[in-house]
């Protein structure tokens, strides 16, 4: 959940993400559900190789018991290019049909396409100048279409670069997950070894900043030969007063065993939550309930886990709640040994 939030953070994934939708609703639902292309007027010349052959077999037929030239040449020109090779396949696999109506159907029409007057093409047949006409009209749409495609990419890399400078240069927003995982980064690790301590198998470090309402930090415990062993976090347990942003007055440090069937729960609470009746007894429910001082450690353990949470840093939030009684900041180290 986290990495998803993470993506959706960076501008340039909000274009890719953005265009890829915008494309499959413009392609897949709009042109072949909503908007599907459907074809009418359609030529001989445009029909499926079997349908052609049929066609002109039939045209043939039809002149040998006529013998009308000028319907003879209309249904050849409805084939256009393709009629010579439509009528090499007949003669060279006639089949039932008698080849002297074949001869005379062959000497009877014009072979050359646009031979014959515009008014007299076969019905359906696409003359050249219509044919280049739609293209035509069809053009300025396609333009206009790629146009506007290209300005979407480029404005969503012209937006991508800007904040992409401005973060380089210090003038960028900067949000309360960006201000905690600097924090984060700042802060000392506990040297676990210069206290004669044997040093942890895995040590993380989480931070929370006020107006980070989705805060839920969560980390893989593996071996060191890198075999899954559980997992540990720290996310928001309750909060206290209305309105934005919401003011967190109790975290929830936990550990989860893959050998243990249960999973281990304290509530780090504010000064003013740890003293409060009606908030100790709401959140008593969820695991032991620890008052947050700063250097203070809570211990965790599991079947064979055992995880020190120790706060690095913390300070509290002013305004028109009780004093202490929700936090501006929270720096969580935790510290991970194999019982």
């Amino acid at each position: 959940m986290n990495k998803i939030l993470d993506y959706l953070k960076r501008p340039l994934w909000i274009g890719i993400g953005s265009f890829v939708i915008g494309l499959l609703i413009g392609w897949m639902f709009l042109g072949w559900l909503v908007f599907p292309v459907q074809w009418t007027n359609a030529a001989p010349a445009d029909l499926e190789a079997g349908y052609r052959k049929l066609y002109l077999q039939m045209a043939i037929e039809a002149y040998a018991f006529t013998g009308k030239s000028d319907d003879a040449n209309l249904r050849w020109m409805g084939l256009e290019e393709i009629g010579p090779t439509v009528m090499a396949e007949i003669k060279a696999a006639p089949g039932t049909m008698d080849t002297g109506h074949i001869a005379a159907f062959e000497s009877a029409v014009t072979t050359v396409i646009g031979a014959v007057p515009e008014e007299t093409a076969a019905p359906g047949a696409v003359t050249t100048e219509a044919a280049e006409e739609g293209e035509k009209s069809g053009l300025p749409t396609l333009l206009i279409v790629m146009c506007v495609i290209t300005l979407l990419i480029g404005g969503a890399l012209a937006i991508y670069f800007i904040l992409q400078g401005r973060k380089r240069s210090g003038k960028g927003i900067r949000t309360p997950q960006m201000e905690a995982q600097e924090a984060a980064q700042q802060a000392e690790w506990t040297d676990y070894s210069t206290m004669g301590e044997e040093a942890p198998m895995m040590q993380f470090m989480a931070s929370y900043r006020l107006g980070d309402d989705l805060f839920d930090d969560s980390f893989s415990i593996d071996s060191p030969a890198g075999e899954f062993l559980g997992e540990c976090g720290v996310g928001i347990s309750e909060t206290i007063g209305v309105g934005e942003p919401k003011k967190v007055t109790a975290f929830e440090v936990w550990l989860f065993d893959k050998n243990d069937i249960q999973t281990v729960t304290k509530v780090l609470m504010s000064a003013h939550a740890f003293v409060d009746a009606g908030i100790r007894q709401k959140l008593e429910t969820k695991g032991e309930l620890v008052q947050a001082e700063p250097g203070n450690q809570t211990i965790l353990e599991t079947a064979t886990l055992r995880l020190v949470a120790r706060i690095v840093d913390m300070g509290y939030g002013q305004g028109a709640l009780p004093e202490g009684s929700f936090f501006e900041s929270l720096i969580l180290e935790l510290a991970v040994w194999a019982k």
